[in-house]
């Protein structure tokens, strides 16, 4: 824990500001309005930032060339584990601060300026040997450039923190779309004048640049330097967990990337990259915007009662499983005209691994909410074990996995350890951490049924589809898949499988009341 609560009037941190008193249906009740509105802001900015960045990715896939992308990832995999820990849990500390952000904002924007240059400057330093054990050496300046954004991030944490922390999600989600606009140009200006690598990393300091100075002006936080010695020690005893929980988090995401680079070179990179990134679609738009109202909202149930934490977690976690289910259904049996209608033949292997990573969407977004329920119940130690356990299993599965079958093979190794030890942990730290998941189960088994007979109704409808077009989309084979015969797998194969979902997924009662909706009593 970081601390004992403390009263405060400041509306946004204490016991008092949601009301000690009422039943935990009633604080699950207030604060999910609160956090209702926040999540439609965070999924408004998110789907418009990956919107753009969807975009600029069609884009710069038909300028640049395989191996851009994959001296990319490497500065990718770098840069998001400098991301994850270079504030030292910073911005989470923030929002779950148990007092007045304004008596801990001058000690944590030292604190997290300190830790940002420190971090740069160790990776300025190691970044040619992270090249060169990626595979690539000439992604030294690549990594370089683009780590460069931690430094932007380190003087924007408690402003971000802050923020999220009152629910003012509106203005972080115009501060997100007016970056990803900023990334968006510069990038595709760079690649059509031949910057290669170059054009995502410009593109995305950039944008942090401009995202950055507009949450630091709307956060309306005063900005103060100071060190207070009591307010440093419980920021670390909360946030040094929570940053090695981070960086092993991103070691999750991104030993991948090491991996198939030493052992593949940049090109197979660049094809597993690719697949990865579509795989992220779900969990970058749904579980970035969810990340952005679960730590908040679970930080104020934590703080009243434990039952108001269980149950909060117990009516969330069905709604995200009957989310991101039929998407994983339709990813995983139509990757081959997926990647065929977006990105073209050139990017074909590409298909059968993102296949088996729709698998790891699915982990990553239960694992994702998992990480954030402990986070906003203090247990940031219990983050630690929870992501080190996956960590040990995924390392030698994506080396394995990758001399064994190649790219595939990574995809495997990745979606084994998620299924296999990833979400039985996750379940363990979480019942030990005092939440009641039993309540939960009853409510997952209309999901997985109709993910069960949307998978059978898309593969056969695809199977269909593709002897009529003339192209093959089972089995990870994308040969023979054009544009237009991808589309019309998509449209009718997706379709009914999405159909069949919903059908069995979503009780008739609820499906009668969104027909009500959808179809005025007038118009009836």
């Amino acid at each position: 824990m970081s601390g004992p609560p403390h009263e405060t009037g400041d509306g946004t941190g204490s016991a008092g500001a949601t009301g000690a008193t009422g039943t935990a249906g009633e604080q699950v009740g207030t604060i999910g309005r609160k956090a209702g509105r926040g999540l439609r802001w965070s999924l408004l900015g998110n789907l418009g930032t990956k919107a753009t960045t969807f975009v600029m990715g069609l884009v710069l896939a038909r300028l640049l060339v395989p191996e851009d992308f994959g001296l990319y990832a490497i500065a990718l995999a770098a840069t998001t584990f400098v991301m994850h820990v270079n504030d030292v849990g910073i911005i989470a500390a923030t929002v779950q601060w148990r007092g007045r952000v304004e008596d801990m904002a001058p000690t944590a924007t030292v604190m997290a300026v300190a830790f940002s240059t420190g971090m740069y400057g160790i990776f300025w330093v190691v970044a040619p040997y992270f090249a060169e054990l990626a595979g690539s050496a000439e992604a030294t300046p690549v990594v370089r450039l683009l780590t460069a954004v931690i430094l932007i991030d380190g003087v924007t944490a408690v402003r971000a923190g802050s923020l999220m922390r009152g629910f003012g999600h509106d203005r972080l989600t115009k501060a997100n779309i007016a970056g990803s606009l900023v990334n968006a140009g510069v990038a595709v200006t760079l690649a059509a004048n031949g910057a290669g690598a170059y054009s995502f990393a410009v593109g995305q300091v950039a944008a942090n640049t401009v995202t950055g100075a507009l949450v630091f002006a709307w956060a309306g936080l005063p900005f103060r330097l100071g060190f207070d010695r009591e307010v440093a020690v419980r920021l670390l005893r909360f946030g040094a967990p929570l940053a090695l929980g981070l960086g092993i988090e991103a070691v999750l995401m991104n030993a991948d990337y090491v991996i198939v680079g030493a052992v593949l070179g940049p090109v197979a990179l660049g094809f597993y990259l690719l697949a990865f990134n579509v795989s992220s679609w779900v969990p970058s738009v749904i579980g970035t915007a969810l990340r952005y109202v679960t730590v908040p909202s679970f930080s104020r149930l934590a703080e009243q009662r434990p039952q108001a934490l269980s149950l909060g977690v117990q009516r969330s976690v069905p709604l995200l499983v009957a989310f991101v289910l039929p998407v994983a259904v339709v990813t995983a049996t139509l990757a081959p005209a997926i990647v065929a209608f977006l990105y073209g033949e050139k990017w074909a292997p590409a298909a059968g691994v993102l296949a088996l990573l729709a698998v790891l969407m699915v982990v990553r977004m239960l694992t994702s909410l998992a990480f954030d329920i402990l986070t906003s119940a203090g247990a940031t130690r219990a983050t630690v074990w929870m992501n080190l356990g996956w960590a040990v299993a995924l390392v030698p599965a994506l080396w394995a996995g990758t001399h064994w079958y190649g790219i595939r093979g990574a995809a495997i190794g990745h979606a084994l350890a998620g299924v296999l030890v990833a979400l039985p942990v996750a379940v363990l730290v979480l019942s030990r951490a005092g939440v009641r998941l039993a309540p939960v189960l009853p409510a997952l088994v209309r999901p997985l049924l109709g993910a069960a007979v949307a998978t059978v109704v898309t593969v056969t409808l695809a199977g269909l589809t593709s002897g009529l077009t003339g192209g093959a989309i089972v089995g990870g084979a994308p040969g023979g898949v054009t544009a237009g015969s991808a589309l019309v797998q998509l449209c009718v194969a997706g379709g009914g499988g999405l159909l069949a979902y919903l059908l069995i997924a979503v009780p008739a009662a609820r499906l009668r009341q969104l027909g009500a909706r959808v179809v005025p009593a007038r118009a009836r």
